[in-house]
């Protein structure tokens, strides 16, 4: 047995679990498909070999068990069983059988429609549970959200921690993932719930248009655009758009709250219409019951104990790793109202060198709204100058009109009539290498050149503009000037697809003629083995992704979806009545081959 076969599937057991096949690894963690003892397969996470003595990350994976175990909600990842203890410390949880976000829109495309509100309001009723029972996640990012069919779970809570919680804490240092990190956290400040909201936007927005929307490139120039708010949603379709656009808010208490998120997604859901527009200022937000004993005020410890602490081993996030609970019905512990995070103490601007975290970069002085500093030396006099202690229970002023998170739902592409538009373009295409099997194959290979040219055009210009983070003005000219050099790098890919499906369609009229079929009727079976090998054929990734893009497009609008669907069946029908009435077309040649 070669070694990728024994990796693929192992014969070793952790504790009562038999280990199947690797489904993801990390830094520290590995995590594996297992089967439990009474044959139900399960998501095992052990520690790497050499981070087993690390104490560490053996509390970093205890706090994963802790979080999990006092978590309840179908949309997160459960844990089922745990030996944090262990030689070989383990968390189960229950498998989910699907792709990690980032690898669901690396392979199917962005997240798009009810889709993308379904998922919108599954990880906000995801962090809502997180939050109700005072634990952050702090870590919320496209590889650990789990597609269950169309329902995200959120997975990985080795970086959670409750809010008042010391542990796992360097002063300084950050943990998480640039591009996903609130700005706040960048600047030196505690993570709050807005941080979490900050991330699930962030991770939507990667949902909905295939990247970050701080771009990519080195890490110092995505942290330093987080610090600015300078993030780019081109692509994500209103209202919700302006949602994730208030949900990315530099400020913490400027972004709206997870309740208020699943209230609008319902509303969009629901076809509602927006409320009306808000005016004047906005209300203090209203206190949040945090369930003990995660109070941050700690008043009411003594009223509702910490449950003992349970350690958990677990590793860094793994794509195909997976745990979503079954609901079910519990006691509601005892509450306390505390202060919501928008209270939270005013700013205070953090020591002047302060290492973050993780990239271990020195974090920049927050920007505050202060007047010009004065050159004159420090005194034990009160300052000439201040930053201003904004009361958070003082209503702030909105602009005027309705939030951008609240603008009228777009109408959506119509899942029929993008298929009757594939459909009809498909047996255009088919009908037209049938009738004339010599300019018709040359005619559909000249718009596959095209298609594949847009892609490629589309493609460079999105790494361009994911490398600075924005789009310049000079870019769209400059892929315009680009697209000949593109459409040589289509060309190879255009030719090989064409010429296998063309050999496809060969072989289906060979089968027709064998079979004494009438001329007609064999070019029309070369037709039909020729369109789908050319959508399903080698290299034919671009042409698919370019066609749906343009066809979801055009069944955006109410009347021009439809008109294009039935125009391309009846070109389709108008070019087969010519092949069986007059035969088929063989020009530029005199006559069929064989004559």
């Amino acid at each position: 047995m070669t070694s990728s076969a024994r990796r693929d599937e192992p014969e070793e057991h952790v504790g009562p679990y038999r280990l199947l096949a690797q489904l993801g690894e990390g830094g520290m963690g590995v995590v594996h498909l297992a089967m439990a003892p009474d044959g139900s397969r399960v998501a095992l996470k052990v520690l790497r070999p050499h981070v087993i003595g690390d104490r560490e990350a053996r509390e970093r994976l205890a706090l994963e068990v802790s979080s999990l175990r006092r978590i309840r909600s179908p949309r997160i990842a459960e844990i089922i069983d745990a030996d944090p203890d262990g030689p070989m410390p383990y968390v189960v949880t229950r498998y989910v059988p699907g792709l990690s976000l980032y690898h669901h829109v690396d392979e199917e495309g962005p997240v798009q429609g009810r889709d993308l509100l379904h998922a919108t309001a599954c990880l906000a009723e995801a962090l809502q549970a997180v939050h109700d029972v005072g634990v952050l996640h702090r870590d919320v990012k496209p590889t650990n959200v789990l597609m269950e069919g169309r329902s995200p779970v959120l997975i990985d809570f080795g970086l959670a921690r409750v809010s008042d919680d010391p542990r796992l804490t360097r002063t300084g240092w950050l943990l998480g993932t640039p591009g996903y990190l609130a700005p706040e956290v960048l600047y030196g400040e505690d993570a709050s719930a807005a941080s979490d909201v900050h991330a699930l936007a962030a991770t939507l927005v990667f949902a909905a248009t295939g990247r970050s929307p701080y771009g990519g490139g080195p890490w110092m120039g995505v942290m330093d655009r987080v610090r600015r708010g300078e993030h780019d949603l081109t692509g994500v379709p209103e209202p919700v758009a302006g949602l994730l656009t208030a949900c990315l808010a530099t400020e913490p208490h400027e972004r709206p709250t997870l309740r208020e998120i699943r209230d609008r997604v319902g509303q969009l859901q629901a076809g509602q219409e927006p409320r009306a527009a808000r005016t004047g200022s906005r209300p203090a937000p209203a206190p949040e019951q945090w369930t003990m004993p995660f109070a941050a005020a700690g008043t009411a410890a003594a009223a509702a104990p910490d449950p003992a602490p349970e350690a958990t081993p677990t590793g860094a996030p793994a794509a195909g790793h997976a745990a979503a609970p079954v609901a079910a019905s519990y006691a509601d512990p005892a509450t306390t109202e505390i202060p919501a995070y928008r209270e939270a103490t005013p700013y205070q601007e953090p020591p002047a060198a302060r290492p973050e975290a993780a990239t271990q970069v020195l974090a920049p002085a927050r920007p505050t709204p202060t007047s010009p500093p004065t050159t004159s030396p420090p005194t034990t006099s009160a300052p000439t100058t201040s930053v201003p202690q904004t009361d958070p229970t003082r209503a702030t002023p909105l602009p005027a009109g309705p939030p951008p998170w609240l603008a009228p739902t777009p109408r959506e592409a119509s899942r029929p009539q993008r298929l009757l538009q594939l459909v009809g373009l498909g047996a255009l295409a088919g009908s037209v290498v049938a009738y004339a099997p010599y300019l018709g194959t040359a005619l559909v290979g000249l718009v596959v050149l095209v298609l594949r040219t847009a892609s490629v055009t589309r493609q460079r210009h999105e790494r361009r503009r994911r490398l600075r983070g924005r789009e310049r003005w000079w870019d769209v000219p400059a892929s315009v000037v680009a697209s000949p050099g593109y459409a040589a790098v289509a060309l190879v890919g255009a030719v090989s697809g064409v010429v296998v499906a063309a050999v496809v369609a060969l072989a289906a009229f060979s089968v027709g003629y064998l079979l004494q079929q009438p001329l007609s009727t064999c070019l029309v079976l070369a037709g039909v083995g020729f369109v789908p090998t050319l959508w399903w054929g080698p290299g034919s990734q671009r042409l698919r992704e370019t066609t749906r893009a343009t066809v979801t497009r055009t069944a955006r609008t109410e009347f021009v979806g439809w008109f294009v669907g039935v125009m391309a069946l009846l070109g389709a029908a108008v070019v087969l009545g010519l092949l069986f009435s007059g035969g088929p077309n063989w020009a530029p040649g005199v006559g069929a081959p064989w004559r």
